[in-house]
C-alpha cells in the first residue's frame, strides 16, 4: 500500500463565534435589571448610542441639531469613553424681558408668589426661623409643601441597639465591645459571631465580652442577641418571669418538640398533659425572630418580562413589559457629520461605535422576539393551567418548545433563564412552566410533576385526625387517579413540599387537639 501526498480543495460551514454573536447570546440570558446595566454602560461607552426617552420608537436613527463642533469631541469621546458631544448639552441664555414678550404678560403674573417682585430679581424671602416647626416654616406657600419631607425613616435594630447602649454602658471599653457584639446581629437578632473571636480581635477577654453580651440580651425587643433559637426563646421566658426548671427543659429539647415526641418531654419535664399543653402554648406565643419588625433591607418585587391577559374571545393576549426593555437610538446624523472630518485611528475608531451600536440594536430587538416568541408557545402549551389552575399544568420540556418554534434547545433554556410571566394567576418564572411527566397508570396523557405536588398537598391538607395519610396510602389513591408513581417519588414530592411524616403529622394533629 502506497503513501502519497495530495492537496484537496474542500468547502465547508461552520458557526464562527464572533463577539457580535457572543453578545447577543449574552444578552438573552440576561434578566432585565442585568440588560439595563449592561445597555447603560454601552450608552456610556460609545458617544453614537443615545437612549429613547419617546415612546415606540426604538431602534430609530434621529439627525442630529448640529455637527459643528463634533469633529472636536470625538478625540475625547475616543479617549473617555464617557465623554458625550457637546452639541448634546445646549445651554438657552433668555432675558426676562424676552420671556415677557414671548408670555405676552408681565412676569408678576407668571410667578404670584413674587408679591409683585421686579423682573429679574428676586423675590424677597422671609427669614427661616430655624426653632420652627416645619408646618410654620411651609407657610410661604402651600405649593412648597412637601409631605414625604415628614416621613420618619425606618428605624434599623442596630441603631435601636446603639441608643440602648449608650444609656445602659458607660463604661468606653464595654461601649466598644458592645458596638462589636452589635455589628454581628443578623436582621432577625441573633447574634452569629462567635464570642471567642471578638474577645481575641479587640484583646478583651472572653469573660468580659460574655458579660457585655448578657447586657445586650436584656435590651428591646426581648429576645435579642441570642446566639440561637433556644437561647432566644429563653431570653423572652426570662423577660416573662416564666423560665422554671421545666420550661428551660422544654426550651433545651425543641427538636422533641419539632417531632411531636410529647410522652418522652412529658417525661423529661416531670409535668402531666395538662401542663405541658400550657408549656406548648406559651412556647407558640414567643417571637423566633425578635429583630425581623426593624429595617430590614427593602424586598425588591419581581417585575415581570411578559404579560398573559385574557381575551374577549376567550384566547390569551401575550406582550411584552415594555417597562422592562431599554430602547436605544443610533446617531448616524452624528457619525455622517463626525466621518467626514476625520480619518486614520479616528475613522477606524468611529466605525467600530457605528457597528457596535448597530449590532446593540439589532440584538434587542431579537432578544425581544425570541422572548415574546417563547412565551407564546408556552401559553399555547399550559393554557390548560392558565383557565383552570396549576392541577391542570401539562408536562413541558424544552426540545418541545424548540422544536414548535424551530429553535436550539440551548436557546430556550437561556430565554427562560431569569424571565418571569405575569399571568392571572400569579407572576411566574418561565423555568416554572418546565416539568417533569409522570406517566399515566390507565395508559392515557401524562401528568405535570408539578400537578402531582399540587394533588399530594391537597389530599394531606383534607386529611382527618384520625385518618392521617401514610406514603403508601397517598400511592394507592393517586395510582385510583390514573397517576402511576412510586411511594419513594411521593416521599420525594412531600419532602419537597415541607411536609413531615403521617407519624409527625399525627402527633401535630392529637397535640392541637389536647392544646
Amino acid at each position: 500500500m502506497a503513501l502519497s501526498q495530495k492537496l484537496l480543495l474542500r468547502q465547508s460551514q461552520s458557526l464562527v463565534m464572533t463577539p457580535q454573536l457572543m453578545q447577543a447570546i449574552k444578552l438573552l440570558q440576561l434578566s432585565n435589571l442585568d440588560l439595563v446595566a449592561y445597555v447603560d454602560a454601552e450608552l456610556e461607552r460609545n458617544p453614537l448610542l443615545e437612549r429613547d426617552e419617546r415612546d415606540g420608537l426604538a431602534g430609530i436613527a434621529l439627525p442630529s441639531e448640529s455637527g459643528a463642533d463634533a469633529a472636536e469631541d470625538l478625540a475625547s469621546a475616543r479617549d473617555v469613553a464617557e465623554e458625550r458631544p457637546d452639541w448634546l448639552e445646549t445651554r438657552l441664555e433668555v432675558s426676562p424681558d424676552a420671556i415677557a414678550e414671548r408670555l405676552d404678560t408681565d412676569l408678576a403674573n407668571v410667578f404670584p408668589d413674587d408679591h409683585g417682585a421686579a423682573a429679574g430679581e428676586a423675590a424677597a424671602m422671609p427669614p427661616v426661623d430655624p426653632w420652627s416647626m416645619p408646618s410654620e416654616r411651609h407657610a410661604v406657600s402651600s405649593d412648597d409643601y412637601n409631605l414625604e419631607a415628614f416621613v420618619a425613616e425606618q428605624r434599623s435594630l442596630a441603631g435601636l441597639l446603639g441608643d440602648q447602649l449608650g444609656l445602659a454602658v458607660t463604661d468606653p471599653m464595654r461601649r466598644l465591645i458592645g458596638q462589636a457584639l452589635i455589628d454581628e446581629v443578623d436582621e432577625a437578632g441573633y447574634m452569629r459571631g462567635s464570642v471567642d473571636a471578638i474577645a481575641s480581635r479587640l484583646g478583651a477577654p472572653v469573660a468580659e465580652v460574655e458579660a457585655v453580651l448578657a447586657i445586650l440580651q436584656s435590651f428591646e425587643p426581648a429576645g435579642v442577641c441570642g446566639r440561637d433559637l433556644a437561647e432566644c426563646l429563653a431570653i423572652q421566658l426570662r423577660e416573662r418571669d416564666r423560665l422554671d426548671p421545666a420550661m428551660a427543659t422544654l426550651v433545651r429539647h425543641l427538636d422533641l418538640v419539632a417531632r411531636r415526641d410529647f410522652a418522652l418531654l412529658r417525661r423529661l419535664c416531670g409535668v402531666d398533659d395538662e401542663d405541658l399543653a400550657d408549656m406548648l402554648r406559651e412556647l407558640r406565643a414567643l417571637d423566633p425572630k425578635p429583630g425581623s419588625a426593624f429595617g430590614s433591607a427593602p424586598i425588591q418585587p419581581v417585575v415581570p418580562d411578559v404579560v398573559v391577559r385574557a381575551a374577549p374571545d376567550g384566547s390569551w393576549r401575550i406582550d411584552l413589559n415594555a417597562d422592562t426593555l431599554p430602547r436605544v437610538l443610533v446617531n448616524q446624523s452624528y457619525y455622517a457629520t463626525v466621518a467626514r472630518r476625520s480619518k486614520g485611528e479616528d475613522r477606524a475608531y468611529l466605525t467600530d461605535c457605528l457597528q457596535t451600536a448597530n449590532w446593540l440594536v439589532k440584538s434587542l430587538d431579537q432578544r425581544a422576539k425570541t422572548i415574546l416568541k417563547v412565551a407564546t408557545e408556552i401559553v399555547r402549551q399550559q393554557d390548560a393551567f392558565l383557565a383552570h389552575g396549576v392541577a391542570h399544568l401539562r408536562p413541558l420540556n424544552l426540545k418541545t418548545v424548540a422544536e414548535a418554534i424551530a429553535m436550539h434547545e440551548s436557546t430556550v433554556s437561556r430565554v427562560t433563564s431569569n424571565k418571569y410571566m405575569a399571568t392571572p394567576r400569579g407572576v411566574f418564572e418561565l423555568k416554572y412552566f418546565f416539568t417533569a411527566s409522570i406517566a399515566s397508570s390507565e395508559g392515557g396523557e401524562a401528568h405535570s410533576a408539578e400537578a402531582v405536588r399540587h394533588r399530594i398537598k391537597a389530599l394531606i391538607d383534607a386529611e382527618a385526625v384520625e385518618d392521617v395519610l401514610s406514603d403508601d396510602a397517598l400511592v394507592k389513591i393517586l395510582r385510583d387517579g390514573g397517576i402511576d408513581i412510586a411511594r419513594r417519588t411521593v416521599a420525594k414530592y412531600r419532602e419537597a413540599l415541607r411536609i413531615p411524616s403521617s407519624v409527625q403529622r399525627r402527633r401535630e394533629k392529637q397535640a392541637l387537639l389536647v392544646t
